[in-house]
C-alpha cells in the first residue's frame, strides 16, 4: 500500500522499529516529546542549581531523545524522556564534580575535610618560615644566590652557572653546602660556615 498523507497520519511509529526513517522520528518527537516541555522545564528547573544552564540542558535532552529515537522508539515516551533528563543531569555533575549545597541541610553533614589549615599548623607553618629565613640569611652570599636561583626562580644548574659566572660544578658545590648548611641550622647542629665564597 502507498504511504498518502492521510495514511501517515495513522502510522505509529514504533511499528517501524530500527528501520525508522527521519521523518517517522520527526512525527514522534513532535507529537509526543514536545508536549512534554512543560514538564520537562519544571523538572529541570527543580533538579538543577544553576537556572541559566535550563534551556542548554533542554536541548541537550532533546537531542539525545531525537538520537535514540533514530534507532529505535520507546514504547513509553514520558519515562523515556524523564530518565533521559536524569541521566543528563547525574552526568554533569559526575563531569563537573559538583556537589549541590542545596542536596544537604548542613554543611557538616557531608563529612567532608576542611581545606584550610587549623590554626596550630598555621602557626607551625610562620615558625617554620621565620627559621627557613634566619638559615638563608646566615648562609655565605654566594650560596644563599645559588639555592634561591634553584629553589625559588627554579633554573636548572647550567641557567645557574650562565647568570652567576660560574662553572656548573661550583654550582653544585653551593647548592650541597647551602642545602646542608639550611638542614643543619634548622634541624641539628649548627653548620661551618667559615668559608666564604
Amino acid at each position: 500500500m502507498a504511504e498518502t498523507p492521510e495514511t501517515r497520519e495513522n502510522l505509529d511509529p514504533r511499528q517501524a522499529g530500527a528501520g525508522l526513517d527521519v521523518s517517522d522520528a520527526d512525527l514522534w518527537f513532535v507529537d509526543q516529546v514536545l508536549p512534554l516541555e512543560a514538564a520537562l522545564m519544571q523538572f529541570l528547573l527543580h533538579n538543577w542549581r544553576n537556572k541559566n544552564d535550563i534551556e542548554d540542558l533542554l536541548q541537550d535532552v532533546y537531542v539525545r531523545v531525537y538520537e535514540a529515537a533514530l534507532k529505535q522508539i520507546p514504547e513509553s515516551t514520558k519515562p523515556f524522556v524523564f530518565t533521559t533528563a536524569r541521566n543528563l543531569l547525574i552526568n554533569r555533575v559526575r563531569r563537573e564534580r559538583i556537589i549541590p549545597i542545596e542536596a544537604v541541610a548542613e554543611w557538616e553533614t557531608l563529612n567532608v575535610a576542611k581545606d584550610e589549615p587549623g590554626a596550630d599548623r598555621v602557626l607551625m607553618a610562620r615558625d617554620e618560615l621565620a627559621r627557613l629565613q634566619v638559615a638563608l640569611e646566615r648562609l655565605p652570599p654566594r650560596c644563599r644566590e645559588a639555592i634561591l636561583l634553584r629553589r625559588i626562580e627554579g633554573l636548572s644548574r647550567r641557567e645557574i652557572a650562565t647568570r652567576m659566572g660560574i662553572s656548573e660544578y661550583t654550582v653544585a658545590e653551593y647548592l650541597t653546602r647551602a642545602m646542608c648548611a639550611i638542614a643543619d641550622i634548622l634541624y641539628g647542629e649548627p653548620a661551618d660556615l667559615g668559608r666564604k665564597s
